[in-house]
């Protein structure tokens, strides 16, 4: 008697670029990780505002979503969000990730790893020479998360920003 091999239990999620039905469902997660990094006070996103940046006449940011499977389709419960930067030492083209968000209750089935791991194969696809993101030094799951993906986190950089009023005085 011969046994056939039980098929493979499907995805419990799947990895796609996302659409533009799905920017609300974006911030949404956004907002959830605002909160998470206790930086609600800085937030200003909105659909109208993320919208053009995505998906309009001159995008700027790209993202992938990671969606729940389900017979009618799934909720959006993860997402990748980066874009193109560029290294001088190397003169070529990188992938920087600005933010990566699995809901909580959908973490620990690989979404963060599928997202990465597809964010990071688009840099290798397109010959960029690196594949970079920032990470609060306080976020010792996420930390511990991308050195096992092979991330380096570099001791010696930190991180400048100029923002609000204080970018606004560089118009002269």
């Amino acid at each position: 008697m011969s046994t056939v091999p039980a098929a493979p239990a499907p995805a419990p999620f799947s990895i796609r670029a996302a659409e533009l039905r799905d920017v609300t469902a974006i911030v949404q997660l956004i907002r959830d990780l605002a909160e998470f990094e206790h930086l609600t006070h800085l937030l200003q996103v909105t659909p109208e505002k993320l919208r053009p940046h995505l998906f309009g006449e001159r995008p700027v940011v790209e993202a992938l979503v990671a969606e729940s499977a389900g017979e009618s389709g799934g909720d959006v419960v993860g997402f990748a969000l980066y874009f193109t930067n560029f290294s001088t030492f190397l003169a070529q083209p990188g992938l920087y990730l600005e933010d990566l968000y699995v809901q909580p209750s959908q973490r620990g089935r690989g979404v963060g790893e599928a997202l990465l791991s597809r964010v990071g194969r688009i840099a290798v696809e397109r010959d960029y020479g690196r594949f970079e993101w920032s990470v609060l030094d306080w976020n010792a799951n996420a930390i511990r998360f991308y050195e096992k993906m092979g991330a380096t986190v570099m001791p010696d950089w930190r991180i400048c920003r100029v923002t609000g009023e204080a970018l606004q005085r560089f118009r002269g």
